[in-house]
């Protein structure tokens, strides 16, 4: 286990079995290798070794190590129980086999490296520094263990020469020396794979990110999973993700949590100073904040785009989020997908173990390697509806110069003939009777043609409607209101309180769709001889109103999009657009009077 680890994340992302197993089979294949290479040191030099139990315990370590290549080759699994196991065994032999050589300075010195080589690979700095530690403990032991029997020896035999062998061989200074590198190493190597361990956390982390970006998740959808990953990985309680496009004052302020494993997203309304209180200009590109408990006060870690740290930084754009958001720790990002979308995302109560200034960095890094994905998926995005208004627009234009005018011509010449059958009954009373029936069935199929080329013009004007943007909805509306009085002959009006509209491109179009849809029903079913369309701007909303003076709906009074999503009232069309935009759709009818639609529309809505 880790003592002090860096980010709880990071120790989330486990080896594989498979690269545990490479690891283990790499390490057993270099002890077999280093102990080899010992013994033939040793048999090349004797005088290194005191006794012939060096030898013996040589020979063991070797078969020892042959033994657990053998079964790292049978066995398709290693076992954390088995790696301690074998990573003891490690610590113990070489000070085990330093007992019977002459000095510290021998060939199994280099035992104690590989153990520490092995912590590391294994682990990372700090079971890499206990390693030397007890490695160190048993060295130290074991010299003091010699020097105490040759001590007794000495005693025994009153032997001068014995005295100075012993002494020659405890070299406390050497051994001092050789556990400070020991100790250095130690550290080193454990920093060393601590680093590496990141390094390959944060990897797998950004290659999962970049494979939430997917087309079919689309722009918002593709930013909520990734924010939502960031959650998990941080635990914080909650994130907001705040977007802009392009130069626009309008504002998308979203929030995030997680909920039964699924990120979860509610859309706020920023505000008429939202754009000051989410995007408010500032020197840093991150931060960290973190709030004290009596006052408005924060102490702010901050970093601009290159990674470094920013020692002067303005504290009011954090002061103006927490006054709208009050928090304990909060880390805010700034992410730019190209010149088109740009914006923040904020974590609050994010559980920052590592450093706070190597999380920031981390988390610009990650911004910097999903933005290029993200700005690939924006890019598709736009092409794809380009593409589809360019083969809209097309098929308008056939249908208009082709089935339209055909339909239009025809509708005449059955004009034509209805009339010459009415003049031709009034000259020949005789075949009245007949030329009546003609004239008769004429009109009719005169009435379905007319209605046919409705039909054609109205699926044309929807199609033109995808192309609807908040700068074309009011000139499409007056355009559609227009057209409907002309070919219907029902006086129509389109009222509008404001000079400019600021709402998303898809509401734009579902509201497009929902005035047309609208018109259709009050020319089929209401017999209304006026109707008015009004798009107006009250408290923070857009309220779209159509009225006519028609028949009504088979109920009389006010029902809310409730009632008629539980009794399934009609219109079944205009309620799944109103749903579509987040909306809320009231009807109120008067039967013989005429009915209203109202629909009201949050300024604030998911940027797709």
């Amino acid at each position: 286990m880790h003592l002090r680890p860096r980010s709880l994340w990071r120790n989330r992302v486990p080896f594989s079995p498979e690269e545990i197993r490479r690891t283990e089979r790499w390490l057993a294949t270099a002890r077999v290798f280093l102990a080899i290479s010992a013994l033939i040191a040793v048999w090349m030099d004797p005088a290194e070794i005191r006794s012939v139990w060096a030898y013996a315990l040589l020979a063991i370590y070797i078969a020892q190590g042959t033994a657990i290549m053998l079964l790292l080759r049978w066995h398709q699994q290693s076992t954390p129980s088995f790696r301690y196991m074998v990573h003891g065994a490690d610590v113990v032999w070489p000070a085990l086999i330093s007992l019977f050589t002459t000095t510290q300075s021998n060939p199994f010195f280099l035992f104690f490296l590989f153990v520490l080589a092995a912590a590391a690979y294994r682990w990372g700095l700090w079971e890499t520094v206990m390693t030397a530690v007890a490695s160190l403990s048993l060295l130290w032991l074991g010299s003091l263990v010699l020097s105490v029997a040759s001590t007794r020896i000495w005693l025994a035999h009153h032997h001068l020469q014995i005295v100075k062998v012993t002494i020659a061989d405890f070299d406390p200074k050497r051994l001092f020396m050789r556990s400070v590198y020991l100790l250095v190493m130690g550290f080193l190597l454990g920093y060393l794979a601590e680093q590496q361990k990141k390094l390959r956390a944060e990897k797998e982390v950004a290659a999962r990110m970049l494979g939430l970006v997917r087309m079919d998740a689309g722009l918002a959808g593709a930013l909520s999973q990734i924010v939502g990953e960031l959650l998990r990985l941080y635990g914080a309680r909650r994130a907001l993700i705040v977007s802009r496009e392009g130069s626009s004052s309008r504002i998308a302020v979203g929030s995030l949590a997680v909920k039964n494993g699924i990120p979860a997203i509610d859309w706020l309304d920023p505000g008429p100073s939202g754009a000051e209180t989410y995007l408010g200009e500032s020197v840093a590109s991150a931060w960290y904040a973190n709030s004290h408990r009596d006052a408005m006060e924060f102490t702010v870690l901050a970093m601009n785009s290159a990674g470094e740290l920013v020692r002067e930084i303005d504290p009011a754009p954090v002061q103006r989020f927490a006054e709208v958001h009050p928090f304990a720790q909060m880390c805010a990002i700034h992410f730019s997908v190209g010149q088109e979308l740009s914006g923040r995302i904020f974590l609050l109560e994010p559980h920052f173990i590592s450093s706070i200034d190597d999380e920031l960095r981390f988390l610009q890094e990650l911004v910097r390697q999903i933005s290029p994905a993200v700005y690939n998926l924006y890019l598709l995005r736009r092409l794809r509806r380009r593409a589809g208004a360019l083969e809209r627009a097309r098929l308008v234009r056939e249908l208009h110069d082709g089935a339209v005018q055909s339909l239009i011509g025809v509708e005449m010449q059955v004009d034509v003939l209805r009339r010459s059958y009415n003049g031709h009954s009034e000259e020949h009373p005789a075949t009245a009777n007949h030329s009546e029936l003609m004239a008769t069935e004429l009109e009719r199929i005169q009435n379905l043609l007319r209605e046919e080329v409705l039909k054609l013009r109205e699926l044309m004007q929807q199609m033109k409607s995808s192309e609807v943007d908040a700068r074309k909805l009011p000139g499409f509306l007056r355009d559609a209101v227009q057209r409907f009085q002309r070919e219907t002959g029902i006086a129509a009006r389109f009222l509008l309180d404001v000079d400019e509209v600021s709402l998303p491109s898809p509401v734009c179009r579902e509201l497009a769709r929902i005035v047309q849809e609208a018109l259709v029903n009050v020319r089929k079913h209401s017999g209304a001889k006026q109707v008015t369309v009004q798009l107006l701007e009250t408290g923070g909303k857009w309220e779209l109103i159509v009225e006519d003076d028609g028949t009504g709906f088979a109920f009389a009074g006010k029902i809310l999009q409730a009632e008629m999503d539980s009794t399934g009232r009609v219109p079944a069309i205009i309620r799944e657009r109103v749903r579509l935009i987040q909306g809320e759709l009231t009807i109120e009818s008067k039967p013989g009077r005429g009915a209203r639609i109202e629909i009201l529309v949050p300024q604030v809505q998911l940027v797709t």
